[in-house]
């Protein structure tokens, strides 16, 4: 019922900014949640951030450094990363809450490929 399809990630140098695009594809778009999660290799999935109706939230890692936003009717998931660091090397997967509008959401149901973030120094 509804793709995800990212892009945006790359390799960058300690300090510098990329911003992922978490594009959505089917109709309609609920008003449930939207999430970016990274795994690094041997490592467990961290959620990063997530938007919401009720605002956003952050991991502590990430706070102050990568806002989250939901544009263009729902149909489009951003991450903007700036000041990033060596350990945010991972790969960074948007999901989406299935179901209808609130409060029928169901929970990240839906997944994008992932994009492979590489922060070099």
């Amino acid at each position: 019922q509804v793709t995800l399809v990212e892009s945006g990630g790359g390799s960058v140098q300690a300090g510098g900014s990329l911003k992922l695009s978490c594009k959505a594809s089917g109709y309609p778009f609920n008003n449930c949640g939207s999430y970016w999660y990274r795994q690094a290799p041997e490592k467990e999935r961290e959620l990063v951030a997530e938007i919401s109706s009720d605002g956003t939230k952050y991991a502590d890692s990430v706070k102050g450094r990568f806002p989250i936003s939901l544009v263009d009717g729902r149909s489009t998931l951003y991450l903007q990363m700036n000041n990033l660091k060596t350990e945010d090397t991972a790969i960074y997967f948007c999901s989406r809450d299935g179901g209808g509008d609130q409060p029928f959401c169901q929970s990240r149901n839906y997944w994008g490929q992932g994009a492979q973030v590489t922060v070099s120094s």
